[in-house]
């Protein structure tokens, strides 16, 4: 990710929604979108945030915002849900950003709600009880809108998500309240104790992504890239070895040159074989995928069909 006054110059004050897309390009289109987003959220509601892992996803998205902003600073904090069991390459890449473009980064930490007993640790994935944790720094910073790196080509719960996510007291969403968004207009109308989760990337792709980050010159952990890492094999995904996945009976780990397309913590997110190890070797290995990067990765995501929309109206990003 470029300096921040870098990121503001560049294409600053663009938008083109309700204008003609002739001479627009794809990706400059998703960009203005998005930044009208951005722009109405800011706007209308005083609380916001930004929910940022450190994740090729929440760095773009955190790169339109500042572009949105464009010529103040940040004005709201980005906010990051710590498992504990999070790579280290994401959380160093994380506090390097922060650090650079001077961000105030407030983190809820999963194992202080364990501790406070409010969450409960079963010994397995951390990802569901990271609920608990937003929702927690949700109340205690009185955010009223989450800007969220979601894409509806993800996963199918998240092709049912609008622009303006509506959640009521509890942090939940009904996919059957949802309100209209017609002419890009949004109803941020809510009651104490409600807020929004914000998408502006609801329309990009994963080869969107990787075409803007590459436009861009957008950093990112180097855990997307080819690299050599201790594996095994775990029905047909690649998980890495580690203090928090060891390998479980029967399973012979081995090193492999793999890349991550999604970046969860080391309990949920599985690896893909590549050697992709810039850009572009990326670009045209997403041309040729069928499978979304969530379907191809998330062991959290293949406990069930439904698994991603349970999460989600219990009040999961």
């Amino acid at each position: 990710m470029q300096t921040e006054d870098t990121v503001r110059d560049r294409h600053a004050g663009q938008s083109h929604i309700g204008e003609s897309h002739i001479g627009v390009s794809h990706i400059e289109a998703l960009e203005a979108e998005a930044i009208h987003l951005i722009r109405e959220v800011v706007g209308e509601l005083e609380r916001p945030c930004l929910l940022f892992s450190g994740g090729k996803d929440s760095a773009v998205l955190l790169h339109l915002a500042i572009k949105a902003v464009y010529p103040m600073k940040l004005p709201f904090p980005v906010v990051h849900i710590d498992t504990g069991h999070n790579f280290k390459e994401v959380i160093d890449f994380r506090d390097e950003q922060v650090e650079k473009l001077g961000l105030r980064l407030v983190v809820g930490s999963v194992e202080d709600s364990i501790r406070r007993k409010t969450a409960v640790d079963d010994g397995g994935s951390r990802n569901r009880i990271q609920i608990v944790t937003l929702l927690e720094i949700i109340e205690e910073y009185k955010f009223d809108s989450l800007f969220g790196g979601a894409r509806r080509d993800e996963e199918k719960a998240r092709a049912k998500e609008r622009f303006l996510s509506h959640r009521d007291v509890f942090g939940q969403w009904d996919p059957r309240r949802q309100r209209p968004e017609l002419w890009h207009l949004y109803n941020t109308r809510h009651l104490n104790g409600e807020h929004f989760r914000v998408f502006p990337l609801s329309n990009w792709t994963e080869l969107d992504i990787w075409t803007y980050i590459k436009r861009e010159s957008i950093e990112l952990p180097s855990i997307y890239f080819a690299h050599k890492r201790e594996v095994v094999r775990r029905g047909q995904m690649l998980v890495a070895t580690g203090p928090v996945t060891p390998a479980l009976d029967g399973e012979e780990p081995f090193e492999a040159l793999v890349r991550y397309r999604t970046v969860g913590d080391m309990t949920c997110t599985a690896a893909v074989e590549s050697a992709a190890k810039d850009v572009d070797t990326i670009i045209l290995e997403t041309q040729s995928v069928r499978i979304s990067e969530r379907g191809a990765t998330r062991v959290d995501d293949k406990f069930s069909e439904a698994a991603m929309e349970d999460r989600k109206k219990e009040g999961y990003f």
